[in-house]
């Protein structure tokens, strides 16, 4: 009896990859209170539902897979079409804003968001859409948070390796977003003190800026590019992968 049975199974199960994959079909609601009440249904009546019904699901092997799925579909909808546009604002707006030794431009794409002011509480939110809108179009706060945010979702009740390396890079990312916004601020004359690069032991020249801020990008595109791979590397088919620069 065991075999026949384990035989059947299988060609469910077969059966049911091949209908959910052609016909990309949604599970019904009867199906989905049947595998939701497992402590009351056993699989076989699971079965008899899912054959009443006439589709074929795949369901995960248990609920701690559903929810990981689940929290990492919200993340990518929320955090990694921020993720896309400052990956886009690096390659293109950014970089000719470094050509052309823009360092206003510079700086102001690196500004943080001002802090919350006296007339804020007044404003319906707080004025958090109002101050979020200032934050650079490459700043921490607008790009980096969500890199960090979009990490995390790998994780679980404990931290992933894929976790840890994608916030490796965006650590790294942080630290030469400081660097850079230093170098910008000792262009317009803002700053005196030094960095990675040295600078500050002495006064150093437009040329020298131009320089190092032209390393720094080289330091944070390598660092993005290595966190894009780690965010694709096992990122599920249903997903787009993220583009690197």
């Amino acid at each position: 009896m065991g075999s026949p049975m384990i035989f059947l199974l299988s060609v469910i199960y077969i059966g049911a990859l091949t209908t959910v994959s052609s016909l990309n079909v949604a599970p019904s609601e009867s199906l989905r209170s049947a595998y939701a009440n497992t402590g009351e249904t056993s699989r076989a009546n699971f079965l008899q539902v899912a054959c009443a019904t006439g589709v074929a699901v795949v369901l995960p092997a248990d609920g701690a897979y559903a929810r990981g799925r689940a929290t990492l579909d919200y993340a990518y909808e929320r955090y990694v079409p921020r993720i896309i546009d400052g990956g886009e604002f690096f390659k293109k707006d950014f970089v000719a804003m470094i050509g052309k030794s823009d360092w206003n431009g510079i700086k102001s794409s690196l500004a943080e968001p001002p802090k919350k002011a006296k007339s804020d509480r007044s404003k319906a939110d707080g004025g958090v859409a109002e101050r979020a809108a200032q934050a650079g179009k490459f700043s921490n706060a607008r790009v980096l948070v969500a890199c960090d945010l979009f990490a995390s979702a790998f994780s679980d009740s404990s931290i992933s390796q894929k976790t840890k390396d994608m916030q490796k890079e965006v650590n790294e990312l942080r630290q030469v977003i400081v660097e850079m916004d230093l170098v910008a601020r000792q262009a317009l004359g803002e700053e005196t003190s030094g960095g990675f690069f040295g600078i500050g032991s002495k006064k150093s020249s437009k040329e020298e800026l131009s320089k190092s801020m032209k390393q720094l990008y080289l330091q944070g595109g390598q660092a993005w590019n290595r966190y894009i791979f780690a965010a694709n590397d096992g990122l599920p088919v249903q997903l787009n992968k993220l583009p690197y620069l």
